[in-house]
C-alpha cells in the first residue's frame, strides 16, 4: 500500500502563532483568575452563618458565572500578568506585551553596598 500526500500544508506565520500563543495565554490567565475567585469564594461560604446569602444555592450560581465573568475580564486586560509572563517564556524574541513589564536589565532591584539592610527609619544621605 502507498500513503501520497496530496494537499501541501501551508506554513503558519509568526502572527497566526503568536495570535494562538496569546489566546491561550489568556485563557490560562482566565482560568487561573477564576479558580483564585472560586476558592475564594468558598472561604466566604465556609465562615458565612446558616441564613447567609452565600449559603443559597440560587445565590452560589449567580455568583459562580460572575465570577467567570469577572475573571474573563480581568484576564483580557491582563491585570495579573500571568499571560504575559507566560508569552515571555514562550516567545523570548518578541517584544514586551504590557507597559508593565518585567524589571530587566544589568540594574540591580534591591540596595547594593551601603546603605543595603538598613531600616526604614535610617536616613538614605550620607550622615554628617
Amino acid at each position: 500500500m502507498e500513503l501520497r500526500i496530496t494537499q501541501r500544508l501551508e506554513p503558519i506565520s509568526d502572527a497566526a502563532v503568536r495570535a494562538r500563543a496569546e489566546d491561550a495565554a489568556i485563557k490560562f490567565e482566565a482560568f487561573f483568575v477564576g479558580q483564585m475567585l472560586k476558592q475564594m469564594r468558598q472561604g466566604t461560604q465556609a465562615i458565612a452563618g446558616e441564613d447567609s446569602p452565600f449559603k443559597d444555592r440560587i445565590h452560589q450560581d449567580m455568583l459562580g458565572i460572575a465570577d467567570t465573568q469577572v475573571a474573563d475580564t480581568l484576564a483580557r486586560q491582563r491585570a495579573f500578568g500571568i499571560a504575559d509572563v507566560i508569552l515571555r517564556q514562550l516567545m523570548p524574541t518578541a517584544a514586551p506585551l504590557a507597559s508593565t513589564a518585567l524589571k530587566s536589565g544589568a540594574d540591580p532591584v534591591a540596595l547594593q553596598g551601603e546603605g543595603a539592610g538598613a531600616s526604614p527609619a535610617d536616613p538614605i544621605g550620607p550622615t554628617p
